[in-house]
């Protein structure tokens, strides 16, 4: 495989595998992103190692776990004299850019480093009128102050990468990060307030009876999404099933809005690399941080090691070196981002990242003694907005394992509440929506043995130390 000349890399925020057409119809049609699966690759089976925004994006930058790179929870940020992708392709003479959403931390410690130009939003940012906080571009910082700009920010977002595109005479790798979809689902100016109809998920009445306590206590469900999420009051007279139904409509609406914006936005962004007559020397990824739950089990936000939340969305186009329509059902991971995007520059991957290119995969072989297992961890024990347990897990092919951890060993932003240890085990084949643990089933004795000592090889081999 050629070397592309070029690397885009869009991360959007909290979109789902399932509200994403080339994945899934059921929900919504994304034209633009469905045709970048068309003239690339699509993965099936790509996932998160930690189910929350900051931490997804510290291992894609790193190539490193958590426990690694420091970043375990919204509330530690990126020490940024870590090394990272973007630092080696600097330091190897590549134009480097950053555009939208950091979430790794402000100041001298935090901001992005290893960009030549960045414009940030602050924090999550805002989807209407958004202020940047820009880097070291005068065109784009003028100054260095932080600068208000008006549109809606998706939009906002995808001029500033197109200029910066139009800037570059030699190699660069650009990270769009949007903002959307994420919470409260601000759709841009325009957009009628209405209800989405979606089919119901089949999960939507899940009463969690047949999953870890932990389940049942998370404050996830349709009653806590509030005032700023639905935009409008509830109609009265509802009972409170038609309620529950009714705010999984409004929010959903809005959801897939935003993710609308980002379809016409990411084809804005194609358009312009192919009429720039730089297609075949640029190489595109879309991805999100991580998955979402859309009203399955119940739920919205993430977190969880369940599928829905796992699962991330990743297409990769590049004429030049991927066949048109294909697909992978082999395991990738966020940390396989960093030296992916090294091996594609033809630049060496530093032993210290714990993630493995996927170049073969995108040649269409699959490596021998590629991965058939992965590993996860959620350490924001009980936060106080979601409350979801602590956990870790692992999953294969065909089943997933999860230990319900006692208490957030400590971590920052978690709340050390004690809780019994659990356990679940689901078999992917028989029960795919997670609906009934068979950890404690005899005729699974020998699966959970099999997957514990999995569990713990894994650990032991990424250096996981409580």
């Amino acid at each position: 495989m050629r070397t592309p000349r070029n690397i885009i890399v869009i991360v959007s925020d909290d979109h789902a595998a399932q509200a994403l057409s080339a994945y899934d119809t059921s929900l919504t049609s994304t034209p633009r992103l469905d045709r970048m699966a068309a003239e690339g690759m699509r993965f099936d089976a790509c996932f998160c190692t930690n189910s929350i925004c900051s931490p997804s994006r510290a291992s894609m930058l790193t190539g490193t776990y958590n426990h690694v790179n420091g970043v375990t929870t919204l509330a530690t940020h990126l020490d940024n004299r870590l090394p990272t992708f973007v630092t080696a392709l600097q330091d190897a003479g590549w134009a480097t850019g950053l555009i939208g959403k950091w979430h790794l931390g402000h100041g001298p410690d935090h901001d992005p480093r290893g960009f030549d130009d960045w414009a940030i939003l602050h924090d999550q940012g805002e989807y209407h009128d958004p202020i940047l906080l820009h880097g070291s571009d005068a065109v784009l910082r003028q100054g260095g102050q932080p600068r208000r700009h008006p549109g809606y920010v998706t939009e906002v977002l995808t001029d500033l990468a197109l200029a910066w595109i139009d800037r570059q005479d030699g190699p660069f790798c650009l990270l769009l990060h949007h903002k959307a979809p994420h919470r409260p689902w601000n759709p841009a100016p325009g957009t009628p307030v209405g209800l989405s109809n979606a089919p119901v998920p089949a999960t939507f009445d899940d009463d969690h009876t047949g999953q870890a306590p932990a389940a049942g206590e998370a404050r996830m469900g349709m009653e806590d999404l509030d005032v700023l999420d639905l935009k409008v009051p509830v109609p009265p007279g509802l009972s409170s099933g038609e309620e529950r139904e009714w705010r999984w409509r409004r929010f959903l609406a809005d959801y897939l809005a935003c993710v609308d914006s980002i379809d016409v936005q990411t084809g804005r962004l194609l358009d312009h690399v192919d009429e720039a007559g730089i297609d075949d020397d640029t190489l595109v990824v879309y991805t999100s941080d991580q998955g979402f739950f859309l009203g399955e089990h119940g739920w919205f936000d993430k977190r969880f090691i369940y599928e829905e939340s796992l699962r991330m969305p990743f297409i990769v186009r590049w004429p030049a070196g991927i066949a048109p329509g294909s697909t992978c059902a082999d395991m990738v991971l966020n940390v396989d981002v960093a030296p992916t995007v090294l091996d594609l520059a033809g630049l060496s991957v530093p032993a210290a990242m714990q993630g493995r290119s996927i170049v073969a995969l995108l040649r269409g072989e699959t490596p021998a003694g590629w991965r058939t297992s992965m590993y996860y961890r959620y350490w924001m024990h009980l936060d106080s907005i979601h409350r979801v347990q602590a956990h870790r897990g692992v999953r294969t092919h065909r089943h997933k394992l999860v230990r319900w951890d006692t208490d957030g060993r400590g971590q920052l932003g978690a709340s050390d509440e004690p809780r019994p240890e659990a356990w679940e085990l689901f078999d992917l084949e028989s029960d795919p929506f997670e609906l009934a643990s068979v950890a404690d089933d005899p005729a699974y004795a020998g699966v959970r043995a099999d997957l514990e000592d999995e569990l713990l090889r894994l650990e032991a081999e990424l250096g996981v130390v409580d």
